[in-house]
């Protein structure tokens, strides 16, 4: 490199230093505004964005409601992290590390708060007994991907997508760091799903919910256009498995909740019925 960075001995705050999200990216955590959270009819208020982290979510519920459970229906409410939302003080109360997603079930006497969507995932197959397996063997190998997706989706989002998509300038060392770990997380996937029809067995879990938004997203093209870079074609069974799961009518239904961008039939800002979704997805184009 011609320019090293000489690290302070003491590190400041340089708000102008930090890229395209530079203005919500801060050191300290809490409320900066006060505003509360929107309240809809259903008792689980969803309070998200479409990312790969807000879609593991929308995926689970529309799963549910398919299932028949009634009781799985929600408000999604649009939080919007460019602008700050996560940070007023109603988010803050429900998430005090202010990221998306977030939850708040009040059908029961008291409200309870879920943050973390691992978290959120497992409380509701928890709660309706559904996308977990009861056999202590089964479901001890749906947690281990579920905690392997939360280890390491990190470093896909956080370290790959950043210094690849959306670092103000692009660096040899840190792309080439996070893009060696990245491929080294497909090619786990790969060898686990050359295995197995899902990601923990033969059982469609909450495992692959939440995989799949990030390394399904990754694999087909949606997510940092990335794929020829990434050499994703050569990951044939991440990619068998990742249109397999984009093939159920629920992740389609799901991942477009919350989105504010993309085609017309992918945006549902917010969902507070199915009507919501249907209508949208009617748009595209036959």
């Amino acid at each position: 490199m011609e320019q090293q960075y000489i690290p302070p001995k003491v590190w400041t705050f340089d708000s102008e230093s930090g890229g395209e999200w530079a203005k919500i990216n801060r050191p300290v955590s809490g409320a900066t505004h006060k505003k509360q959270l929107p309240v809809g009819k259903h008792d689980l208020q969803l309070y998200s964005m479409g990312t790969p982290n807000g879609q593991k979510v929308t995926i689970m519920l529309e799963e549910l409601l398919e299932l028949g459970i009634k009781k799985a229906e929600y408000d999604a409410h649009l939080i919007k992290i460019s602008e700050g939302d996560q940070f007023s003080s109603g988010f803050v109360n429900v998430n005090p590390n202010s990221k998306i997603p977030a939850l708040v079930d009040s059908s029961g006497e008291v409200p309870i708060e879920v943050f973390e969507s691992g978290s959120i995932l497992l409380y509701l197959a928890e709660k309706f007994n559904a996308f977990i397996p009861e056999a202590p063997e089964k479901r001890v190998k749906v947690m281990n991907w579920l905690f392997w997706l939360h280890g390491s989706a990190p470093y896909l989002g956080g370290g790959f997508g950043h210094f690849y998509a959306y670092a103000p300038e692009k660096f040899e060392y840190p792309i080439n760091r996070f893009t060696m770990e990245v491929k080294r997380q497909l090619d786990v996937l790969d060898k686990q799903l050359a295995k197995n029809q899902y990601i923990a067995g033969d059982e469609y879990t909450i495992a692959d919910m939440a995989i799949w938004p990030w390394y399904g997203n990754l694999i087909l093209g949606y997510l940092y256009n990335a794929e020829t870079f990434l050499d994703v074609g050569s990951y044939a069974h991440v990619r068998r498995w990742a249109k397999m799961i984009l093939a159920r009518t629920t992740v389609q239904r799901g991942r477009v909740v919350n989105r504010t961008w993309g085609e017309p039939w992918e945006q549902v800002p917010e969902r507070h019925s199915d009507k919501d979704i249907t209508e949208v997805l009617a748009l595209k184009p036959e």
